[in-house]
């Protein structure tokens, strides 16, 4: 099955626990879990050196909130995109936080995230 044939309630309960950890692990600034649920395709295209830095010195990446709401789905191919409004514990403000979710040898693994 395709996972844009997936209802919002069923995409939602999949993405709940992925931008979960990611956003546990970036606070904890350890790259290998952060990346556990990466599609291989994006596990090869990040540089761990980039991202390893990111971690250390981004304010932001190190205190994101857990308070966080899904704001909507964007179906497209064979990709997902679920959109968040993500809060930081340091900084004031709201962010949009972009997960990408697909199939990949029959798991839901993370194609894109990013935090804008």
């Amino acid at each position: 099955m395709n996972i844009t044939e997936k209802t919002d309630e069923e995409i939602l309960a999949m993405a709940k626990p992925l931008w979960h950890d990611l956003v546990k692990y970036s606070n904890e600034g350890k790259y290998g879990e952060f990346a556990r649920n990466f599609s291989s395709s994006l596990a090869r295209a990040i540089d761990q050196v980039v991202a390893g830095h990111q971690f250390a010195n981004s304010e932001l990446a190190r205190n994101l909130s857990e308070e966080v709401d899904s704001l909507g789905i964007i179906r497209r191919g064979e990709h997902v995109t679920v959109l968040y409004r993500q809060r930081s514990t340091k900084k004031q403000g709201e962010w949009l936080g972009r997960l990408v979710l697909g199939y990949e040898d029959g798991k839901v693994r993370i194609f894109g995230a990013s935090i804008f």
